[in-house]
């Protein structure tokens, strides 16, 4: 039995979905961003107090189909993006459509009607998030951070940069090392 999950983006959500699960001594097969395989079906009480637990954190049990499809996008687009080693070496939405099981422009359609941001605006913010957080590990250069995250140049990096965040990916930089440097003479 799968369970879908709102809202469950990172490692930290998944260990809370594992605990509240032992507490109501769920048994699962595995947690995903998004989505828990139990082993055995869960009754409606058990539901019930685990949909309740959940929101408690923030979290949030899915019935409807649409919602469920959206969070699995939204899942496999931040798993891509944020833990993988590597982007795929084909298109996002060759990819996106395969993994969901979908065509591409319905998906694009239903998340654009449902998020309000189209599925590449969602893809792009999370890149540049990205983006950020390779700068501040500083293990990389800007070449190779647009090389590792598929953009066709340091320049549209820099540019999708400067229109997301209002700063170019150099002067971001700038700022964090000044801001880690003030913190570190206190």
């Amino acid at each position: 039995m799968i369970l879908y999950i709102k809202y469950m983006v990172s490692l930290r959500c998944k260990m809370m979905v594992k605990s509240e699960l032992e507490k109501l001594g769920l048994e699962y097969r595995s947690i995903d961003l998004g989505m828990v395989e139990l082993l055995k079906p869960i009754t409606p009480m058990q539901r019930s107090e685990l949909d309740r637990n959940l929101l408690g954190s923030g979290l949030e049990l899915m019935e409807d189909k649409k919602s469920i499809l959206i969070e699995k996008i939204k899942a496999l687009i931040i798993h891509m993006i944020h833990f993988s080693d590597e982007l795929p070496q084909v298109n996002n939405s060759d990819y996106i459509s395969e993994k969901i099981g979908y065509d591409y422009i319905y998906l694009s359609n239903l998340f654009s009607e449902v998020k309000g941001i189209t599925l590449q605006q969602f893809i792009i913010i999370h890149k540049i998030e990205k983006v950020k957080e390779l700068l501040l590990y500083d293990e990389l250069n800007l070449t190779e951070i647009a090389y590792r995250l598929h953009y066709s140049s340091v320049g549209h990096l820099s540019s999708q940069f400067k229109k997301i965040t209002g700063l170019t990916p150099t002067f971001y930089k700038q700022i964090k090392n000044k801001r880690r440097e003030n913190l570190e003479d206190i």
